[in-house]
């Protein structure tokens, strides 16, 4: 943990050192203390996992021992979440993530930004999940199409011992983009900056520090692709946020102190963390689940906001042991031995007691087998929106096989988890396909088909609508498709093909072509983890080298 400012200025430059300062608030000249703690990106994670990491139980305890130092010592407590509770772990999918908001209640959590996996489910079930809590989720920048008027409400403003604390929501407005089309008919995902820009000088009226608690995404020095613009965009655009509580990109947001626009690559549980600073802004992100808890501490008086010491503290996270040598050890078993990298946290006994019934209820039925894999079938998100794998393969063709079409899409978004060698469960399927998607197919001509494949065969690397493809042999260089073949031919322009996909490709997710109201369009209604427990099911066990995706070519 930095020990204080003085630590951080030693650190930065001369012109780091001029925007520790941000505009001057409007109280008393006495100062004032607010800690924030933080979390973004739970995903479901309201249980620890099979190593005891992580869990909301573990997560309160550390946070009431927090609280309690810090409101002794005279400081302000603020929690707040930079969003995305929902979709992740299939305990929590098949309740609607009630456990998780329940936790969030009970751990005492002030405010949420919402997140874009906040409208997996329909809205219903997104004011049903407000039902559940007392705080408010907030975002300025979500508008209903018909009436114009905001969604949600944009901002709240604490007054804690005196002292004013303005909360303010944004959502990006890439929801509209990587969200579900069916559930987002009728919402308006406005520019967050722009409504920033619109707010911000309002709320320093009102105000002795502003808040910005966003699920926007962190990309270093403001580069983000094909991403909608992130903290760091808004930082530099909109003056006068003290402080940006983030989320979406699920990053630990630790900066290198010899190079400070680029990420700490060394950062690991129990080191030292030091937030982004942008244009007077401190930008911070806790990674993801629950790992860990942030902590900022700040001075708050005439001269401005300065942050005192700033930690990302780990909950329960467990790194390999080393012996003296640095080699890592091994058990008897020649399994590596973990051990905590920081001090163990005692879960909340009644937070725990309160969670288990929704553990065993999710857990039921989940843990049978359904099949085996000789090898792993490979989901993980740095892999399967890079190039073209087993897994991609194999999801796409059970989707094929179950509409008997010609040729298969599936984008690589869908796929949130890599399923392990040896036993198959549901519970590895619904993890691998959390978002309850249904199974569609049209029938194409060959150059509409041509049409969509050359689409979707143009979408870039690390992005979502990367494609994984079944039924067709395809060549692509430079995101150019150069040769394709079906069943051994070449693609004939007026002859019938079907085309596979899921409900959110044909509802024009991702930005692909929309299919849905089209002649030939069907929506069978079979959800797609279903479809491929049932391909998986008939077809164990399954031979990893039997969905080599050798039929796509890329450079």
């Amino acid at each position: 943990m930095l020990s204080n400012t003085f630590r951080l200025i030693a650190v930065f430059s001369t012109l780091f050192l001029t925007t520790l300062l941000t505009t001057t608030p409007s109280f008393a000249d006495n100062a004032s203390k607010i800690t924030i703690l933080h979390t973004n990106d739970n995903h479901g994670r309201f249980w620890h996992n099979r190593r005891g990491e992580y869990g909301m139980s573990a997560r309160k305890t550390l946070i009431d021992k927090i609280r309690k130092e810090k409101q002794a010592a005279g400081s302000v407590v603020l929690v707040l979440s930079g969003g995305d509770i929902n979709t992740g772990v299939p305990e929590s999918d098949i309740q609607d993530a009630e456990p998780d908001f329940v936790g969030m209640k009970a751990i005492g959590y002030d405010a949420m930004a919402i997140g874009n996996h906040e409208f997996d489910n329909p809205m219903e079930v997104l004011k049903k999940q407000q039902s559940w809590v007392d705080f408010p989720f907030l975002s300025a920048n979500i508008y209903d199409k018909k009436t114009g008027k905001r969604l949600f409400k944009p901002y709240k403003i604490f007054n804690k011992n005196g002292l004013k604390i303005a909360v303010l929501g944004l959502t990006t407005d890439d929801t509209a983009r990587v969200g579900n089309p069916e559930y987002l008919a009728g919402i308006e995902f406005r520019s967050p900056i722009e409504e920033a820009k619109k707010l911000v000088p309002e709320l320093r009226q009102q105000a002795d520090i502003v808040i910005a608690v966003t699920h926007m995404g962190h990309y270093q020095n403001g580069n983000r692709g094909i991403n909608a613009p992130g903290d760091v965009a808004m930082a530099r655009a909109v003056k006068g946020i003290d402080v940006i509580i983030g989320g979406h990109s699920q990053e630990p947001v630790c900066m290198d102190l010899n190079a400070i626009e680029k990420y700490d690559e060394k950062f690991a549980p129990g080191k030292e963390c030091v937030p982004d600073l942008q244009n007077g802004t401190w930008i911070m992100q806790a990674y993801e689940w629950g790992k860990y808890v942030g902590q900022a501490d700040l001075v708050v008086s005439k001269e401005g906001i300065k942050l005192d010491n700033y930690a990302l503290i780990p909950v329960n996270l467990k790194i390999k042991k080393k012996d003296a040598n640095g080699k890592t050890v091994k058990d008897a078993k020649g399994k590596t031995v973990r051990v905590y990298a920081t001090e163990e946290i005692t879960e909340n006994a009644a937070l725990k007691a309160l969670l288990t019934p929704f553990q065993e209820k999710g857990q039921a039925g989940l843990n049978v087998v359904l099949g085996k894999t000789d090898g792993k079938l490979e989901g993980d998100r740095k892999k399967v929106r890079f190039i073209p794998t087993n897994l991609g393969y194999l999801i796409a063709e059970a989707q094929r096989s179950k509409v008997n079409a010609d040729v298969a899409v599936m984008n690589s978004g869908g796929i949130r988890d890599s399923i392990k060698k040896g036993d198959i469960t549901y519970k590895d399927i619904l993890k691998t396909q959390p978002f309850g998607n249904t199974v569609c197919s049209i029938q194409l001509k060959g150059k509409e088909l041509l049409s969509y494949l050359e689409f979707a065969a143009s979408q870039p690397i690390d992005s979502g609508a990367y494609a994984q493809f079944a039924g067709v042999d395809i060549e692509i260089k430079e995101n150019k498709l150069i040769k394709l073949t079906i069943a051994g031919k070449e693609i004939a322009p007026e002859r019938n093909y079907k085309l596979a996909l899921n409900s959110y490709l044909a509802s024009g997710g991702d930005g692909y072509p929309k299919m849905t109201g089209k002649p030939g369009f069907i929506n069978t209604g079979f959800v797609d983890a279903d479809v491929l427990r049932e391909f998986i099911k008939a077809k164990s066990p399954i031979a990893v080298a039997d969905y080599a995706p050798t039929n796509v070519k890329r450079d």
